[in-house]
């Protein structure tokens, strides 16, 4: 016997264990490469006058490499910032599929309204990605409640919108993976670099506590590990923000789309099946 079209795909026991493992392997690995570059390429002797991380920073990388210890995690969180964002852009482009899904469901509508659900089942295996997955779920269970004598219309209906409740159900949490990690960078960022700021500002204040003339050169290296820790979590968090209601906002619009087209087959199959 052949497999029916709408039978449940299997899901892949090694690529569900793959996705588990992706987000702790960024993170590791964001570390490890943070802490390379900070000792190994900011810590060059040539970014600094006399050739010793202890003298006046000559470029860039020497700059940020007098922010401290603090530097590197602040790095680690920027890298990941990145990898998440850029993994959630393809997620959600893929998730979208081929074209506007407003034009899209406005052509599932139209041959809904034609009564022609096998169009409709067409317009989603053209479209592809998570919203179409949604809808054909519902199309096919419209089809086979278009054909069901054992039920009355009021549990038809309910059973078509039940059916696309269920696949959004499985389809939303791979659309808000690793957003809560955003999120989270959006938060410890600023929070990390005031442990920076915090732990320059008393570098500075023991300078200027040495008996005597105060240590100028202290002084400023603790306010320099201030203001850069500052600046790049402050950054950091920033991009993260809006990266988080970017995504959501995008999650959002598809969570609306899918309502819209959930309800536009209910109304469709009261008019059809009266």
């Amino acid at each position: 016997m052949s497999k029916p079209n709408n039978a449940p795909a299997k899901v892949s026991t090694g690529s569900s264990k793959n996705n588990e493992w992706f987000a702790p392997g960024v993170i590791i690995g964001a570390l490890v490469v943070a802490e390379l570059f900070f000792h190994l390429v900011m810590g060059q002797g040539m970014n600094f006058e006399g050739g010793k991380t202890d003298g006046h920073p000559l470029n860039v990388l020497g700059i940020i490499y007098s922010g401290g210890p603090i530097v590197p995690i602040l790095m680690t969180l920027t890298l990941c910032l990145i990898i998440f964002s850029v993994e959630r852009i393809l997620t959600l482009n893929a998730a979208n599929g081929k074209g506007s899904i407003a034009e899209f469901i406005k052509r599932v509508q139209m041959n809904l309204n034609g009564n022609n659900v096998d169009a409709a089942l067409g317009e989603c295996d053209k479209q592809r990605g998570s919203v179409a997955n949604i809808v054909r779920s519902g199309l096919v269970k419209y089809k086979e409640m278009s054909s069901n004598t054992d039920m009355d219309r009021d549990q038809k209906i309910a059973s078509i919108q039940q059916e696309i409740e269920e696949a959004t159900a499985l389809e939303m949490p791979m659309l808000e993976k690793n957003i809560p990690i955003i999120s989270t960078i959006a938060s410890v960022g600023t929070l990390i670099a005031l442990l920076g700021t915090v732990l320059g500002m008393i570098k500075s204040f023991q300078g200027m506590a040495t008996a005597g003339a105060p240590d100028a050169v202290k002084l400023s290296s603790g306010i320099s590990e201030a203001l850069i820790n500052t600046a790049i979590g402050i950054g950091t968090s920033a991009v993260a923000i809006i990266m988080y209601n970017y995504f959501t906002a995008r999650i959002d619009g598809m969570s609306y789309r899918v309502d819209e087209a959930s309800f536009s087959m209910g109304q469709t199959f009261a008019t059809h099946n009266k």
